[in-house]
């Protein structure tokens, strides 16, 4: 038994012997009937890894290879090269070839569009149109702004140069395309209503309520409390609104002070409530805006003393200077009560100038000299 044992391991020993041989002379023929070519191909490949372990020996670094640019790119023409080129790339995976591949195509194309200079550019005039279309209408694509353009008898570019020079918002809102709109398309028949504060030379504070109108920017009512509370909103808005002079939309924030009795009173009226999105002032900007514009042209240049004193400072700034001096970017350079032109004076005119808030502002009146 132990002889035959012997000759069958022996027996497979020779077997696997001559299987070796077989495939060391399969070899050597394939390597003389390929071609030189293919030959320095597969010889190319083999030296490079082999250069690649031995630098990573010399430094004596981590053993896991890292490959070069020049390597990388030899490998991609290697493998669009030669059939079966996985075979010949122990060092890494077929994957990552292909990987270099679509870097080294992105790379060759971004260097061909730079050299031919990409696409041809579009004129001033188009970019300017292209800019003020996206911009009036943020809800349009580029495909709607190119047939937009056809129809206005202009020859636009593709979609993706209009995409390009589109009107591109720092921080996109998702509700400002709604809420902006509706504001702007019922401004004649909306107010708004708001609270500010203002500190005493005592530092005691006072807070401001304002009824303003969003069609004019006038200020319809005003009236200043050390304490505001539910009841004393409603009166105001009582005195605001006499003889049925009333607005459809009224515009206001979630401050608790107004509590659940100012929507029953508007609802009473017929008024529909409008409130704002909790830290929101922007859907209620134009209030918001004559806030700023009262701080910054009269109550950060003067001292409250009391809450007399603060009323005639907002009685004068409001009905001598605001309503009838101050012009209005939003109304066309026009004041909220409506001011017509002065005739043309013929010959010499002076200038009359009347001050307002101790000289804080003035007002102007032309007259023949």
């Amino acid at each position: 038994m132990n002889t035959i044992g012997n000759l069958l391991t022996n027996l497979r020993t020779v077997l696997c012997c001559v299987r070796e041989i077989l495939g060391y002379a399969l070899a050597f023929l394939r390597a003389i009937l390929c071609s030189r070519a293919v030959l320095a191909a597969k010889l190319l490949a083999a030296e490079s890894q082999l250069a690649v372990c031995k630098q990573r020996i010399l430094e004596k670094k981590d053993p896991c290879p890292r490959f070069t640019a020049s390597f990388r790119l030899l490998w991609v023409i290697i493998s669009k090269s030669l059939d079966k080129w996985e075979d010949l790339a122990p060092l890494m995976q077929p994957p990552t070839v292909k990987k270099w591949h679509t870097t080294a195509f992105r790379y060759f194309w971004r260097w061909i569009s730079h050299r031919k200079g990409g696409r041809p550019p579009i004129s001033k005039e188009m970019q300017n149109l292209i800019y003020k279309l996206s911009k009036e209408n943020p809800l349009w694509s580029g495909e709607r702004i190119r047939d937009t353009l056809l129809l206005l008898n202009y020859d636009p570019p593709c979609n993706d140069t209009i995409g390009k020079y589109m009107y591109k918002p720092r921080k996109p809102r998702k509700r400002s395309t709604i809420w902006l709109p509706f504001l702007r398309n019922h401004l004649d028949v909306s107010w708004a209503i708001d609270f500010f504060t203002a500190t005493t030379i005592n530092f005691a504070t006072l807070y401001v309520f304002l009824v303003f109108d969003h069609g004019r920017r006038r200020v319809i009512h005003f009236a200043v409390t050390r304490n505001p509370f539910m009841n004393w909103v409603i009166q105001q808005l009582r005195e605001a609104m006499p003889f049925d002079l009333q607005p459809k939309y009224l515009f206001r924030d979630n401050d608790g002070i107004y509590g659940n009795g100012v929507r029953a009173f508007l609802d009473s009226c017929g008024i529909e409530e409008v409130r704002t999105a909790y830290r929101s002032p922007w859907q209620n900007p134009f209030v918001e805006r004559f806030i700023g514009t009262l701080r910054r042209e009269m109550l950060n240049h003067v001292i409250v003393l009391g809450q007399g004193h603060l009323e005639r400072l907002l009685q004068e700034f409001i009905e001598e200077y605001y309503h009838v001096a101050r012009p209005h970017q939003g109304l066309y350079g026009n004041t909220p009560v409506l001011q017509m032109k002065q005739p043309q004076i013929l010959g010499p005119s002076k200038l009359i100038s009347i001050p307002v808030l101790g000289g804080l502002h003035h007002r102007y009146i032309r007259v023949a000299a």
